[in-house]
């Protein structure tokens, strides 16, 4: 597939990427303007038009506060349009998910300016026991969770159906493109191409960071998607993407179970 084709993969002729470590030196992604610079235009190339910037915040290794964020965003747009790359910026955070961030609350960024929905990360190894708690006092405060990357949390990976719980309450999940088309191996591939074929997860993002084997995809995971499923499926998803950057609802739809029981082998001989 090349996915550098002028083909216009979208109804809306956009691709938005709502989670993205492409601001410089903040976090584990990129380390500098040059790296940063290299990204967007890399976007650009895929036809991405919109980003949310989205540093790893209160994860052990990163806080990035509002202000902040705020602050850099601007920076980095007027980089951009300096330079005249059309690409334009949004700030938003990737929330590790702690017991206190209802206490934190006005320090949190939300995927839209009304934080009607949060981008929320779980440790890679688990999902922890007051999720469910944590994401009711969410909704209460009008934020809708977004769960981003579940193909790569290991208890979800050994219980498909702990997403859907979650969806099942109200919350949405993000997939990364990479894990759609294999980057992250067989295992999350297949995982990930069930959770998009169950209405599991609701939109891709690239989870872009300027290392190898981290780039965008979005463009040929949405490739791949309208092979397996069409072009509608396609738009949905884009849509969804647009939707929450503008705070508009959203709502999972025609999301079910994974039946991940194995068939039962009769030997006679």
């Amino acid at each position: 597939m090349n996915i550098m084709s002028t083909e216009v993969l979208t109804k809306s002729q956009k691709i938005v990427d709502l989670h993205c470590h492409l601001l410089p030196g903040i976090d584990d992604g990129s380390p500098d303007l040059e790296h940063s610079l290299e990204l967007a235009h890399a976007a650009v190339a895929e036809g991405i038009t919109h980003i949310l910037a989205t540093p790893h915040h209160l994860d052990g290794d990163y806080v990035n506060h509002r202000p902040d964020v705020l602050h850099h965003v601007a920076d980095f747009q007027r980089e951009l349009d300096t330079r005249q790359i059309p690409l334009i910026i949004f700030p938003g955070q990737e929330v590790h998910i702690n017991g206190d961030l209802i206490e934190r609350y006005d320090d949190l960024l939300g995927i839209d300016e009304g934080k009607n929905y949060m981008l929320i990360e779980f440790p890679h190894g688990s999902v922890p026991a007051y999720a469910k708690r944590l994401f009711f006092e969410l909704r209460k405060k009008g934020t809708t969770p977004v769960i981003v990357h579940p193909e790569r949390n290991h208890e979800i990976q050994g219980n498909l159906n702990l997403l859907y719980d979650f969806i099942a309450d109200g919350a949405l999940a993000q997939l990364t493109a990479t894990s759609y088309i294999g980057g992250f191996g067989p295992k999350v591939q297949e995982i990930s191409e069930k959770l998009v074929e169950h209405g599991l997860v609701q939109l891709f993002a690239s989870d872009a960071h300027a290392l190898k084997g981290r780039k965008f995809a979005l463009r040929e995971a949405f490739l791949a998607l309208r092979e397996k499923m069409g072009q509608e499926k396609v738009d949905q998803f884009e849509k969804t993407a647009e939707d929450l950057l503008n705070g508009l609802p959203v709502m999972a739809k025609d999301y079910s179970r994974i039946d991940e029981k194995k068939k039962k082998r009769f030997f006679f001989f």
